[in-house]
């Protein structure tokens, strides 16, 4: 069914405003990047806490890894349902449900009386990261300027990246202060309990403030207006994008969305139609490369990684927070320059680097024998290059899937396509994690990193051939990419 062609009404165009504001506008998209925080944290906090989740539920290798992996089950199943139902509902309300999955996890992943109701409890989190990661960039998307949607998409990143930070620090900071006050809150107490001799449920715990920080803030911003003409609310769409824009461009943009929307009523099998499924390839495959490239590896593993090149438990330790701080820098740079060199550029570039290091890392791995003074050299240089890896990954598809993603879509299909690129991309962060402790315990790290870089070259590939440029451009001018005609035309331009 065709969106109806309403135009807002003379009260309506005399009450809004005739300049936007960039409050407002930071604002909402701050709001939202709170669930790319959540989403950092609740994926990095586990780095720290399962060793001694491990101790005191008398865990098994088997079960160890069950709880390593299930939030990541819940969120592939929160990505693929989150764009039906946003597409459905709205943005907002099933963002505020995510919120809600987020504190009720975070609180019982803190006090949990069995490891079946903590295991319930991650599953719970990972629904909420889940549908963040569809909905969040999204509706940032969907409020953003086009001169500035790639700084604004990529706050998303950002946050995610500063969310992992955050784990890492708050472990670090807690492990630090039970060892200094080994007494504190008196022995025996729940807060003795919780920050000292049971951290982990403090490490856990540590979730709830931001998380109902989320949810609270999620009640003063407003629905996507693209969602709202969608559904034919010609008027609170004017409204929210004349706040934003101002009143002549808020037209402007109306109608640009409403010419856009006056087709049939999105389906699922508009997806796989020519034009269109060109769309779905990109998005699903930036998903897939972008979690192979080993990533999430290094997040999950990285201590795991310097370990095996020699290093010692506290120097990996804080090895990875050396990781977390270059993935924050080169993320920040990423959200300055994107709108201005372009997407592509940052993609094919940081991807190259990207390749190059990992084939020196895999040679180092080869080359280097533990426990002998060349190998704690080669260790040195093996740390160094994966600092170089985390750098320009962040430049790169860390950066660039957030913003290209829920750009390349139609309004009509746009929740239920980055669903599915979001799908595929926890999917495949799930199996990338289970199976590397495997694949390096059977084939060395050397080899690892090697299938990795071969993975990053023939993605550099996908990427030169298919992705196209998308700076400067609305939603509206990106959906003409699509067509038949344009899809014969160099990725990088846009066709007459």
């Amino acid at each position: 069914m065709s969106t109806p062609l309403t135009r807002p009404s003379a009260a309506a165009l005399a009450a809004a405003p005739e300049r936007g504001s960039a409050t407002y506008l930071a604002g909402i998209c701050l709001v939202a990047s709170i669930g790319g925080l959540l989403f950092g944290f609740d994926t990095a906090v586990i780095s720290g806490a399962i060793e001694r989740v491990k101790v005191h539920f008398a865990l098994t290798e088997l079960l160890q890894g069950w709880l390593a992996s299930s939030a990541l089950v819940g969120c592939v199943l929160g990505a693929l349902g989150a764009g039906t139902l946003g597409d459905r509902f709205g943005r907002k309300p099933v963002l505020v449900v995510a919120a809600v999955f987020f504190l009720v996890s975070a609180v019982y992943s803190a006090i949990p009386p069995t490891f079946t109701i903590l295991i319930l409890a991650r599953w719970l989190g990972g629904l909420g990261v889940g549908m963040a990661s569809v909905l969040a960039p999204m509706y940032i998307s969907e409020f953003a300027p086009p001169r500035l949607r790639g700084r604004l998409v990529g706050l998303y990143q950002l946050s995610i990246v500063i969310g992992i930070l955050a784990a890492y620090f708050s472990n670090w900071c807690l492990v630090e202060y039970a060892a200094a006050h080994p007494q504190a809150f008196g022995v025996g107490s729940l807060l003795h309990r919780v920050m000292v001799t049971e951290i982990w449920r403090g490490m856990f715990g540590a979730e709830i403030l931001p998380a109902g920080l989320f949810l609270v803030l999620l009640c003063f911003v407003p629905e996507s207006p693209r969602w709202l003409a969608k559904e034919g609310r010609t008027e609170p769409a004017f409204r929210i994008l004349a706040g934003v824009a101002g009143r002549e461009p808020a037209q402007a943009q109306l109608r640009e969305i409403q010419d856009s929307l006056a087709h049939e009523e999105g389906t699922l099998a508009e997806l796989f139609r020519p034009g269109l499924r060109r769309a779905l390839l990109v998005g699903v495959m930036l998903a897939v490369f972008g979690q192979l490239s080993g990533v999430n590896i290094v997040v999950y593993y990285g201590p795991k990684i310097l370990m095996a090149a020699g290093f010692q438990d506290a120097a990996a330790l804080l090895g990875q927070v050396g990781f977390g701080l270059i993935n924050f820098v080169f993320t920040l740079v990423a959200l300055v320059v994107i709108d201005r060199w372009g997407r592509r550029p940052l993609l094919l570039g940081g991807m190259v680097v990207v390749t190059a290091s990992l084939v020196v890392i895999g040679a180092l791995f080869l080359a280097g024998d533990a426990g002998t003074a060349v190998s704690k050299t080669i260790g040195l240089w093996i740390g160094l290059m994966i600092c170089v890896y985390t750098g320009c990954i962040a430049l790169s598809i860390c950066a660039v899937i957030w913003v290209i993603t829920p750009e390349i879509f139609p309004n009509r299909v746009r929740g239920r396509a980055v669903s599915l690129a979001t799908f595929a991309n926890w999917g495949t962060n799930a199996f990338s994690a289970l199976v590397f402790p495997w694949y390096a315990a059977q084939f060395g790290m050397g080899a690892f990193f090697f299938t990795t870089a071969a993975i990053c070259l023939l993605a550099t590939g996908f990427f030169w051939r298919f992705v196209p440029e998308t700076k400067g451009k609305s939603l509206e001018e990106i959906e003409k990419l699509w067509t038949p005609a344009a899809t014969a035309a160099a990725p990088g331009k846009t066709s007459p």
